[in-house]
């Protein structure tokens, strides 16, 4: 699917997600959804046209970047969209990053304009010398004062529309650029062809805005069929995730893998959870264990579809499918991209050979900003390698085998760290885990597990876990160490750090 052969070339994204709605008579259905109100496709495309118009009086230029610092929430949904319809580049921020993160992104995509939750970012000692900050009370009142636009900013459906900065699980951030049509594609493949979504459903996503994910979630995906989004600022904790479900009745439920373990847990302890509004959950982020999937369909007698995306392309390109998924595998691809496995010199592999993922869609990002060598280091003409390792089955189903700095070589034989977390998650007592390489006496690689346990009573020994992996997979699998541990070092967006834990491997084999 290309972009080219379905619309003109003058194309705005937040015309088509937004006023598209107001055009053609739907005006008045819900656009967002937050515990405080509720917005209507009308009131969102004034209020859009009237920050277009404040953005342009504050001397922000077409093509120049606003940086978005805020919770979930009304006011993101304005600053976003009405960054793109004035023609500028919006760059969702994680609202979790400490303020020297802060300083380096606004320097790396020289903001014009920072629109920020003061009490989570500082923008005096954030922002660029040059960079006007307005906080989250004074972009509503510049809003209200401005006269609306009246339209929108006729860009090109490949003019740069938004840069989402990756969620750094090797540490290193990278500023995404994608194109005004990219949500669209997402929108034509995912979201219509896999999802189905309806003008009436209701989209609740764990994952933030910030996030890709998170993003295609909670704005263009119900949008783009005039739905409504549900908004939550707070902490994803299950009770409020819960409460949140409870109250406005989601329809299409997103989560993550580290998450639905969580909610489980909660249901356990015997927390109240109605998920009967839901006609599907989702997750990505990372693989989802088969025995989470077992257990939430179990407990609430939905299927999660499990699939798998990246910043890089926007949003999900391989996934289960509604009464076909096959728990512990990425499913299929989305039709509309093309996904192939290669091996160290390009060349595709046979069934069950692990390699490495490669993917074609229109909806991949234009480059990396200001990284010109890593956008040659992945982008092959119109393929992306996307740093993971994977395998295909003969029935077409592909199986995530990790990152591909995070695969182990034992004993000479390659060794996925995403089988052996899947093996330990199986375990009653564990709530979830990770598995990275650490050398021996000798100097050789074996597998060592972090382990985070449901509950310390009755803690199971670090041989017992040995054991219970040796008995599933085969002996040179199994983890040398098992760490208990209270928490695993995540992204914001609930990937794991690996990167965290073999430096505090590291430091703890130089204290031995």
């Amino acid at each position: 699917m290309r972009a080219a052969d379905s619309l003109d070339a003058t194309f705005n994204a937040a015309q088509w997600f937004v006023q598209r709605h107001v055009a053609e008579g739907r005006g008045a259905r819900t656009a967002l959804l937050t515990d405080d109100e509720s917005v209507s496709y009308a009131q969102l495309d004034e209020e859009v046209r009237r920050l277009a118009s404040a953005l342009a009086a504050a001397g922000v230029q077409r093509g120049e970047r606003v940086a978005i610092a805020l919770p979930d929430s009304h006011a993101w949904s304005v600053a976003f969209w009405g960054t793109l319809a004035m023609g500028a580049v919006a760059v969702p921020l994680n609202t979790l990053l400490k303020p020297q993160d802060y300083r380096a992104i606004l320097a790396d995509c020289d903001a014009r304009l920072l629109i920020a939750d003061l009490a989570l970012v500082d923008g005096a000692q954030t922002a660029p010398k040059d960079c006007v900050v307005w906080d989250a009370a004074r972009m509503l009142e510049q809003t209200a004062r401005s006269a609306p636009r009246a339209g929108y900013e006729q860009t090109n459906r490949d003019a740069f529309a938004f840069f989402l900065y990756s969620s750094g699980t090797t540490g290193e951030p990278k500023g995404v650029v994608h194109l005004h049509h990219d949500p669209w594609i997402c929108a034509r493949t995912y979201g219509e062809q896999i999802l189905g979504v309806r003008p009436d459903d209701r989209a609740f996503s764990i994952a933030k805005l910030f996030f890709a994910y998170g993003l295609g979630n909670a704005q263009y995906f119900p949008m783009d069929v005039g739905a409504a989004c549900i908004l939550y600022a707070g902490r994803p904790a299950p009770a409020n995730v819960f409460a949140q479900v409870a109250r406005h009745r989601p329809t299409l439920f997103f989560g993550v893998p580290t998450a639905y373990a969580q909610m489980l847990a909660a249901i356990d302890a015997g927390e109240k959870a109605d998920f009967s509004s839901v006609r599907a959950c989702v997750s990505a982020g990372e693989a989802l264990p088969a025995p989470i999937f077992e257990r939430w369909k179990e407990r609430t007698g939905l299927e999660i579809l499990d699939g798998i995306g990246s910043t890089e392309i926007c949003h999900i390109f391989l996934t289960n499918r509604p009464g076909g998924c096959r728990p512990g595998s990425s499913g299929q691809p989305v039709p509309g991209y093309r996904v192939r496995i290669a091996d160290e010199a390009g060349h595709d592999v046979e069934d069950e050979t692990i390699g490495d993922l490669l993917v074609e869609g229109d909806s991949t990002m234009a480059l990396y900003w200001n990284k010109h060598e890593r956008t040659k280091a992945v982008l092959e003409g119109p393929w992306i390698r996307t740093g993971d390792k994977y395998r295909r089955d003969a029935d077409g189903y592909f199986w995530h085998a990790g990152r591909s700095d995070d695969m182990l070589k034992v004993g000479g034989i390659w060794v996925s760290p995403v089988e052996v977390e899947a093996a330990l998650t199986a375990h009653e007592a564990v709530l979830e885990c990770a598995v990275i390489g650490c050398e021996d006496d000798d100097g050789l690689v074996k597998p060592h597990a972090y382990v985070v346990l449901k509950s310390a009573q009755g803690a199971p020994a670090e041989g017992e876990l040995q054991r219970f992996v040796k008995e599933r997979l085969a002996p040179y699998k199994y983890p040398r160490w098992v760490t208990i541990v209270e928490a695993l070092p995540k992204t914001a967006t609930g990937k794991i750090q690996r990167f965290q834990l073999r430096a505090q491997a590291a430091d703890d084999r130089k204290v031995r």
